[in-house]
């Protein structure tokens, strides 16, 4: 997954910061197995100062309900491209987005990786415009291939508060379409520097906008990948467009996030990448820094996401959202 530029001790630092904060942390304790358990473990419940607050306060979107998603997520287990945990995920995605009144996309494709043809699904959740524009926000929802990884912040934070932006945007009547992509193979399968061995599914989706035209309709990409962790600090991503990442730091500073959306740089190749290659803005907002102690390890676990962080994220977004709206009339 994703090669950046790092602060090791930085990101140590901020990681035990987190556990002062009060999420929680058990080496000893292995992740749930490849096994799916019949029902979502209780998602457990975060100390006062990682608590979501009302939905009222944030916009609307609510972290807790977001947490509850991720909390399902990880219940399935590890979600391994074309795994019976990235199936029952799938699932349990499709369902929730039709039922918040989403038109539902599923692309099933094929990527030849350094392992063989693997099976991959994209699905994307479209709250319609009134207008030819669109807004576009992704997440990836596959976990790396390794033994009793659950990728509770590394793909599970990200996919819950998306799923949550979904139940608010889709009954939303706006100018531009919103459209909501969840990613399938973000993780490299082997090694992420060789023969572009990443990023499957949004590669997959910028080449199908492309051939079918939409590609050009999109004016904007938001990405959200790692945003639930206690202690978060997103740094500006250097490889996103600059006023893009200039309308969202903005936005967080009016909501009064400053110490969130930091303005430390740090540069990550990420599910945004694809479309910067392809002429499309587009930001990426990952705290990747804060999270190296659990990072890829059988740690990312449930205990490690706020509710609180992803209700703050969420919020920056919807009011993102809104002002790209306000940016490009329809």
């Amino acid at each position: 997954m994703k090669t950046f530029s790092k602060l090791h001790y930085f990101g140590a630092l901020l990681a035990f910061s987190c556990l002062l904060a009060g999420c929680g942390h058990d080496g000893a304790r292995s992740s749930a197995s490849s096994t799916v358990v019949a029902a979502p473990a209780a998602p457990q419940a975060a100390s006062p100062a990682e608590q979501a607050p009302p939905a009222p306060q944030t916009g609307g979107f609510d972290g807790a309900k977001a947490f509850e998603h991720v909390a399902k997520l990880v219940s399935f287990g590890p979600r391994r491209p074309a795994s019976d945990g990235i199936h029952h995920a799938q699932e349990y995605m499709v369902a929730q987005l039709k039922s918040y009144g989403c038109a539902v996309d599923e692309d099933d494709f094929h990527a030849q990786t350094p392992v063989g043809d693997v099976a991959m699904k994209n699905i994307v959740a479209k709250a319609a415009g009134t207008g030819q524009g669109i807004i576009l926000l992704m997440t990836h929802y596959d976990t790396k291939t390794m033994k009793d990884f659950v990728g509770a912040e590394d793909g599970g934070s990200s996919t819950g508060l998306m799923l949550e932006m979904a139940r608010i945007l889709c009954g939303k009547k706006q100018g531009n379409a919103t459209w909501i992509a969840f990613l399938d193979g973000e993780e490299a399968f082997v090694d992420w520097n060789k023969d572009e061995d990443h990023t499957y599914g949004s590669r997959e989706l910028a080449a199908r906008l492309a051939v079918s035209g939409d590609l050009k309709r999109v004016k904007a990409a938001i990405l959200a990948d790692m945003i639930g962790q206690c202690g978060l600090e997103i740094p500006r991503e250097t490889y996103s467009t600059k006023w893009l990442s200039d309308l969202v730091w903005n936005t967080a500073a009016r909501l009064g996030y400053q110490q969130i959306f930091s303005n430390r740089e740090s540069a990550v190749e990420d599910d945004h990448v694809p479309f910067l290659h392809r002429g499309v803005p587009a930001v990426d907002l990952i705290d990747l820094d804060g999270f190296t102690a659990y990072w890829h390890t059988p740690q990312d676990t449930l205990d490690k996401v706020s509710p609180r962080s992803l209700a703050i994220v969420g919020h920056v977004v919807l009011e993102s959202v809104a002002e790209l709206q306000a940016e490009f009339p329809h």
